[in-house]
């Protein structure tokens, strides 16, 4: 068993004494080895902004529908879950999260579930994707307004929500058509109706997720944003 088995810098008594001390005296033992490091290239000497693109307006969808970004002292971590059967939407949102932030993002399974997770460390990834850290929940969520200056991005955003939190259902012996997104947090609801009613589409507003349900529109939408094309 490891010695810091269950323990971190802030809990284990002497590489917390350690740790104080050297930052007391100002002392930074990976200095030599960062800059190593960015002069290989292995880390960035700066975080520019992201450029704005149709992906990049997906990948804001599917981190708001399905994502989470944690905050730490020295970086940030994105984390996007997905069902571990779901191979296509694994492989595409790993390639466009190496694709954005030009690094190899950790795919792996949680332990005793069925979840797959897709995530990065870096710094700056709320600011740069304009996504605040933390938990979502019950929080106003402002969409960076660029993606609403075209449809363009409009669509690639709302096909980013789809794939996260959407589901298409059709049962023709009852002439049922049901293509939704489900979500908790009202703000997001309404982002998804705007987007849509931009679009040409009449959705329908329930408490937890918006629809639309006529037969044509659902075709029409499902193959605008390519759904479950991978």
């Amino acid at each position: 068993m490891s010695w810091s088995k269950g323990f971190t810098k802030a809990t284990h008594p002497s590489v917390l004494k350690i740790s104080q001390t050297m930052k007391r005296k100002g002392i930074d033992n990976f200095h030599e080895w960062r800059e190593r490091m960015r002069a290989l290239g292995k880390i960035p000497s700066s975080y520019p902004p992201i450029q704005q693109s149709e992906l990049l307006a997906e990948y804001v969808g599917v981190v708001l529908g399905d994502g989470n970004i944690s905050k730490f002292p020295r970086t940030q971590r994105i984390i996007i879950s997905a069902n571990s059967n779901n191979e296509g939407f694994i492989r595409h949102y790993a390639e466009l999260t190496r694709a954005i932030f030009q690094k190899e993002p950790a795919v792996k399974k949680v332990k005793g579930s069925n979840c797959m997770r897709i995530s990065l460390y870096q710094k700056k990834i709320s600011e740069r994707l304009r996504i605040p850290t933390g938990n979502r929940q019950g929080k106003t969520i402002k969409i960076p307004s660029w993606i609403w200056q075209e449809e363009k991005y409009i669509t690639a955003f709302l096909r980013g929500l789809f794939e996260a939190e959407g589901s298409l259902s059709i049962h023709k012996p009852t002439y049922t058509y049901n293509f939704q997104f489900a979500n908790t947090n009202k703000s997001l609801l309404e982002a998804t109706e705007k987007g849509l009613r931009i679009l040409g589409y009449n959705p329908e507003v329930r408490k937890r997720s918006v629809r639309l349900r006529k037969k044509l529109e659902v075709a029409k939408f499902r193959e605008l944003i390519k759904f479950r094309e991978y």
